[in-house]
């Protein structure tokens, strides 16, 4: 391959500083299709992924074959480990997973049984992708997911289940009853990863320099890193759960759609879809993958990391470290 046409294979395609280019970079690897790979497909990619990264891959390669590997193999591959991800907990079966339950939620909000049966197969689909898209340098035990599992699992119910009976109930508008499954998932979002990561806590994260050199830990990283997920993590399910039930409020009096009430939950799922496709990507744009935290932050509230980085920087530690906020 001619020397001109190579790229940097482990960096992304696009300018991570703009919105726009981390828009494109996620909506590249998390793009619904790509879930659809066989194994066999992304080990393929996997391997001419990091024989171009060496400089050996086969006399002729083209340049898209090359990003086509990148794609696959930075969808499905974890950044830290480069195991193989669970299928599910992928990004890019983020719109698919998403949407069926989502628009289930919405669906079946009326009553107490729904609400909870629901919530908890929500949260036990984002406890899979939050453990899955984990920092894989601070490992969970059994006992520490089994914790995160029910504890965030119990705090969607019970979310949902104070909202429908405490507000909705005294509310006038019936149409608060609807946002039942936002206000659950939202509030169990701020457990449930926060948990499934406690040990980026309690252990610290690794951080390092510009240029990636590995130069100390801190536990103030994963907590702006992981605020951020939270975060990103409400707005992708956001104008689905908030913008769909009042579509639905105005369109289900309609004669027409008093006709086809069988096909309500078709017509929601594919609305949600249709919302988490542009979400997704949007969601994880819009804070920076690459985060950084000032080392004056950790010189104030971390003594001891902080005099390890000064020995690791022989006494003259970067402005910024940098570290993996995760997804």
């Amino acid at each position: 391959m001619p020397e001109e046409k190579r790229i940097d294979i482990t960096q992304p395609l696009w300018d991570q500083s703009t919105f726009v280019g981390r828009f494109r970079h996620f909506a590249f690897i998390s793009n619904p299709l790509l879930s659809m790979a066989s194994e066999k497909e992304l080990y393929e990619a996997k391997e001419l992924y990091l024989n171009y990264k060496a400089g050996r891959e086969q006399p002729g390669t083209k340049l898209e074959q090359v990003i086509k590997a990148k794609q696959l193999y930075e969808s499905a591959f974890h950044p830290d480990s480069g195991e193989l991800q669970n299928v599910f907990g992928r990004m890019s079966f983020q719109m698919p997973g998403g949407c069926l339950i989502t628009g289930a939620m919405l669906q079946w909000y009326r009553t107490a049984t729904a609400v909870v049966f629901w919530q908890w197969v929500n949260q036990s689909f984002n406890a899979l992708v939050n453990y899955t898209n984990r920092n894989a340098n601070s490992p969970l035990t059994t006992k520490q997911m089994g914790v995160a599992y029910v504890s965030a699992t119990s705090a969607a119910m019970t979310t949902a289940l104070i909202f429908k009976f405490g507000v909705q109930k005294r509310a006038k508008n019936p149409i608060l009853a609807r946002f039942v499954p936002f206000v659950a998932v939202a509030a169990a979002n701020w457990v449930n990863i926060p948990l499934m990561r406690q040990n980026e806590i309690i252990l610290g994260l690794d951080v390092s320099d510009e240029s990636g050199r590995v130069i100390g830990k801190s536990q103030i990283a994963p907590v702006k890193g992981i605020s951020q997920v939270v975060t990103s993590r409400i707005i992708m399910c956001a104008p689905g759960m908030l913008l769909l039930p009042v579509i639905m409020e105005k369109l289900e009096p309609k004669p027409w759609m008093q006709r086809i009430r069988w096909a309500h939950i078709g017509i929601q799922t594919a609305i949600v879809g249709m919302f988490l496709t542009f979400m997704v990507p949007t969601a994880c744009a819009i804070f920076p993958q690459k985060c950084k935290l000032s080392i004056d932050t950790i010189k104030r509230l971390e003594k001891d990391n902080y005099e390890e980085i000064l020995r690791n920087t022989g006494g003259s530690p970067p402005p910024y470290v940098y570290f993996n906020k995760g997804l």
